[in-house]
């Protein structure tokens, strides 16, 4: 079982959630009380930008399952070199296409309908075993059938010292337990006991988050 977050990291997360509670409170009076959820998701907006975005000081990163490209914020233009969105379901094109634009990303991101086992139509693209320097994976393992097939994939494109970034959440704590599973036993890693499962009294979901990297040989 992956360890709980240390005490500083459980204070810096109740204040990023006082401090999301307090502006609902300033904005929507006392009817933001009533909206947790929206609290919530505030909170782990700015959590996952300010934990995560240094991370992605990378050339070639691989996004897991963008879906309408909700993260393409997260990426600086003066740091990564290319992003390649792997997403099986096609029709999510035109909303990623609109913020690429929007984010002046549209050179520096290529959209690939297929999976992420789907070797043959990566190798395509150039990618293709360490090959990659990170991995974004943000709300995607939760939602596959087989989440140690696709970490298995994951660990084999990655390069050695290649990151995998990562935030998950479900309705059951069991399925995250089988899921935090699955991505050790991927492959060997440098520092899987740093995967975080936080817990706070805001948070209507349990989640695990964390930045593995890929040992080297």
């Amino acid at each position: 079982m992956p360890p709980k977050p240390g005490r500083l990291a459980s204070i810096f997360r109740a204040c990023v959630h006082w401090e999301a509670l307090t502006q609902a409170v300033r904005r929507d009076g006392l009817a933001a009380l009533g909206r947790p959820r929206q609290i919530r998701d505030a909170a782990s907006a700015k959590l996952l930008t300010g934990n995560f975005i240094a991370y992605e000081d990378t050339t070639i990163v691989l996004e897991l399952g963008p879906g309408p490209g909700n993260q393409t914020h997260r990426y600086d233009t003066s740091l990564v070199k290319h992003v390649y969105g792997v997403e099986p379901n096609p029709h999510f094109k035109d909303d990623i296409d609109a913020k690429l634009d929007k984010r002046g990303l549209r050179d520096r991101y290529t959209l690939i309908a297929c999976g992420v086992e789907d070797s043959d139509v990566l190798r395509e693209v150039g990618i293709t075993e360490g090959s990659l320097d990170a991995v974004l994976c943000i709300q995607v393992l939760c939602a596959v059938k087989d989440p140690n097939n696709v970490m298995k994939e994951v660990w084999k494109l990655l390069k050695p010292g290649g990151k995998f970034i990562f935030w998950e959440h479900g309705w059951s704590r069991n399925r995250l337990t089988t899921v935090a599973q699955d991505i050790v036993n991927s492959g060997e890693w440098e520092n899987t006991h740093e995967i975080e499962e936080p817990e706070d009294p805001f948070s209507l979901l349990p989640r695990i988050q964390g930045v593995l990297v890929k040992k080297k040989a």
